[in-house]
């Protein structure tokens, strides 16, 4: 069984590419630390939805964000397929098997997509060109493993959509909590459970969340993926990050704060 199997389909193919077995309403505060915020009690004014051209024009770049590295998704979204694809065995689940995958978390909308990966520490570099001892391959490999990489999404809506949106995502975090499964393509994968976690607290709404994968089998590790989704007027980002090396450990994490930070910088 492939180590990764638990952290999700999106997961697997920027980290390793390996496959699996075929097989609560926003709070309107900053400070309130739960797993939403918003800072606008006004309704939604009509609002056209950018074009997929413009939102390329958004997307974070290498110049945006010190000491990671961007690229396009374009191979991994390709791998993952369309929502046509994602079956969920609870369907109040589907935004966040959505958020989690790169793909829209609302109802279909323009969309891109990209990939930030943190850059490794000099000194694991070092290790890795063959200094030291065994050990410290070993040390080498698991600092290796231990970076952050954020898969994101951008998708532009129509009038209240993005509103609603958000939403539906804040419902199934709450839904969801006891776990569900999800099928992209032909990967099957298991989730014990999703928690709200504290949001960054950028945009006008923000929603984070953690979603624990569920062993299949017993030496399966059982780590985390966190989410957020982040509204800036009609335009919505969201955002997945996995650390291999917690993962594997088992030690929490969160969404790659500079990452949220920068692309936010953007959408103002």
């Amino acid at each position: 069984m492939c180590a990764t199997t638990t952290v999700g389909v999106l997961a697997l193919t920027l980290i390793t590419g390996c496959g699996g077995d075929d097989s609560g309403e926003s709070k309107k505060s900053k400070e309130s630390g739960g797993s939403a915020t918003t800072q606008a009690d006004e309704p939604a004014k009509a609002a056209k939805a950018a074009t997929k051209a413009e939102l390329e024009k958004l997307l974070v770049t290498k110049a945006d964000v010190t000491g990671y590295k961007v690229e396009s998704a374009t191979a991994e979204m390709k791998a993952v397929g369309t929502k046509s694809n994602v079956k969920v065995t609870e369907p109040a689940c589907a935004p966040i098997v959505y958020a989690i995958s790169g793909m829209a978390p609302g109802d279909e909308a323009p969309v891109v997509q990209g990939k930030v990966t943190q850059n490794l520490d000099p000194e694991a570099k070092a290790k890795a060109k063959g200094k030291g001892s065994d050990a410290g391959w070993q040390d080498a490999f698991a600092e290796s493993m231990n970076i952050d990489m954020t898969f994101l999404s951008l998708s532009s809506y129509e009038g209240d959509g993005a509103e609603k949106t958000m939403k539906a995502v804040a419902d199934a975090v709450a839904a969801c909590s006891g776990g569900f499964s999800a099928t992209v393509g032909s990967e099957r994968t298991k989730y014990e459970k999703v928690a709200p976690v504290k949001p960054s607290g950028f945009g006008d709404e923000s929603v984070a969340f953690s979603v624990k994968g569920a062993a299949e089998e017993p030496d399966d590790p059982t780590g985390f993926t966190y989410g957020e989704v982040v509204r800036h007027g009609n335009t919505i980002a969201a955002y997945t990050t996995v650390n291999l090396g917690k993962v594997v450990s088992g030690e929490p994490y969160a969404v790659s704060a500079p990452v949220v930070k920068a692309q936010s910088a953007k959408l103002k």
